[in-house]
Order: structure tokens, then sequence, then C-alpha cells
């Protein structure tokens, strides 16, 4: 029987898929900075895969300390922590979870909607300290509205399929228009927050899309409209979302990431005007388990020598 081969393992993991996972490599789980530096120090020159998320990403010093490293594997669909130009230049395959959590990304983003526009989390506390309907404002409906996305990517596409129960009218935003799509395009990412009521980001993080939602956007928005992130905490400046929320400037915002995270976002946590949920769009029973199995599709294609199953 062959020796496994060695992997490196950078993000959590249930103890199932651990027992999965180690079924087939020889695993070396490290989901602590200390065991990260640990593992890199002391299994280093053996390692030949790993597995991270876009957040956690590898760092240059790390891939210089893997000699033998030939793949390296995101289980999400995010690549923005990996340094792609030095795995180039070292022949390092790199494959992603592409399509595996696209579903429970968008069903997340349109309870945000929901909750935020509905202030349902508002509700729920108010009912519980004995208010009443009477006393309170109402808030708008959702059918008719127009739903902007910043990333027409695959997860984009179903929020606007998920749009579609709602008849609500779709715009995007991308670097270059979708061939096909059947929805409004903007060249303008301001453009396409003026004709909006709903801004949902679903766009991937990284230098090209940092800070995109700025000051400007958030203005063009409107004092009625309502702004989303399901992509990355990066896209929106977290600064300018707080005046923004502050002087209502826009009438709210639901956020499932943030520039901060792991830690809450300070500038935003004392308002009322904005609901928060902690970077689980993605999680789902379902959608870990297609993530991993991803994973394992795209290790034994590279291994057998057919090549990944998604490459970034």
């Amino acid at each position: 029987m062959s020796a496994k081969i060695p992997l490196l393992v950078l993000n959590q993991q249930t103890p199932e898929h651990l027992q999965q996972i180690g079924a087939v490599y020889d695993l070396v789980y490290a989901p602590t900075p200390a065991e990260r530096a640990a593992a890199v120090a002391g299994r280093g020159r053996d390692i030949r895969a790993v597995l991270t998320i876009g957040t956690l990403g590898l760092t240059p010093d790390e891939i210089a300390a893997m000699p033998a490293l030939e793949l390296v594997c995101c289980m999400g669909v995010g690549y923005e922590g990996l340094p792609m130009d030095v795995l180039r230049a070292r022949g390092i395959a790199t494959a992603n979870g592409a399509g595996t959590n696209d579903s429970t990304v968008a069903d997340h983003a349109f309870g945000l909607i929901l909750a935020i526009v509905r202030r349902i989390p508002e509700r729920d506390r108010l009912c519980r300290e004995g208010v009443w309907r009477d006393v309170l404002t109402m808030p708008p409906q959702l059918e008719g509205r127009r739903l902007g996305i910043f990333g027409m990517g695959a997860i984009g596409a179903k929020l606007a399929r998920r749009a579609a129960g709602f008849d609500m009218p779709v715009g995007y935003h991308n670097r270059k228009p979708v061939e096909g799509s059947p929805h409004r395009y903007f060249d303008d990412l301001a453009e396409l927050a003026r004709w909006c009521d709903v801004l949902v980001c679903a766009a991937p993080g990284g230098a090209a899309t940092r800070h995109k939602v700025n000051a400007a956007v958030l203005e063009a928005l409107g004092p009625q409209g309502y702004l989303v992130n399901v992509g990355r905490g990066s896209l929106v400046d977290t600064e300018a979302l707080a005046a923004a929320l502050r002087s209502e400037t826009i009438a709210g915002a639901a956020l499932d990431v943030y520039e901060s995270e792991p830690k809450r976002p300070e500038p935003l946590v004392g308002l009322a005007n904005i609901v928060l949920s902690p970077h689980m769009a993605g999680w789902s029973p379902e959608a870990v388990q297609r993530s991993v199995d991803r994973f394992m599709a795209n290790a034994e294609g590279h291994f057998a020598g057919r090549g990944v199953v998604s490459p970034i």
C-alpha cells in the first residue's frame, strides 16, 4: 500500500469531514495561527497539497517553506488570500469550490434583504418587549422594488432567479456584461446604486474591488435604499457605511461579511438600521459537504494526472 500524500488543512473542519479527508490523505490539521506556524515549520518540506479558504489564504513565505507543494485548493469560490503570481511561477495547481454553496448564499442574501427591509429583527425585539404595531412605522413591501447586484457570477445569477419570485426588476454591475444575461447592465456601480432600491454585493474580494462601495455609491443608493453584502467585507468602506446609516443617507444595511471579521464591526454594532450575521451565508450542511466533496474531487483529479475539476 502506497504512503498517503501529506495534506495541510488550514480552515476549520468538522470531525466527520476530517475523517473523510484523513481516510485518503496524511492529514496535517492546523486551523489556528499557532498550529499553522508549527505545521509549516515541522512538516513544510513534506506537504504536497494545501486546503484553505480565501480569507485565510497562504503566504509567499509559507509556499517557500513547502518545496514539494504542487496543489493549493480553496473550499469556497473566493481565493483573494492566495498569491497567484507566486503559485503560478512555481507551477503549483490551484482550484476552488465554485458552485458548491451558491444556493445557500443566495438564500441567506434574501433572508437579509427581508430582514432589513421589513425590519424583522427589530420588530422581534419590540414584540418581546410588549410593543404593538399601532406605534410602529410600516415597513415597505419587497415586491416590485429594483434589485441591483454587484457581481453577476454564479451567486448573482441565483439572486436574480430568486428576485423573479418577488417581481423585482434586476440590474447588475460587473467588469463587463454577462453574455446572454436578460438583465440590465450598468458599467458604473454608482449608476446601478442610483437605479436600484436594494444593492446586493456578491463580488469577490481583493485589491480590485476594495471599498468599491464608498460614500459616493451610498449617496447614490439614497434614503430609500438598502445595502446587503454577502461577498467580502473589503467591498464596503465600513466608516462610510456607518456615516451613511447614522445620517440616514441610506435606509438600512444587512451584512454577512465585514472588514474586521472575525471581530465585530464596532462602528456598526450600535446602529438600529443594520442587521448582522457572522459570515455564514455559505454555511449549510449540504453546502459544506459539497465543498469537501469538491476538494476531494479536485485533489484526486490532480494526483491522478487528469487535472483539477474546478481550476482557478
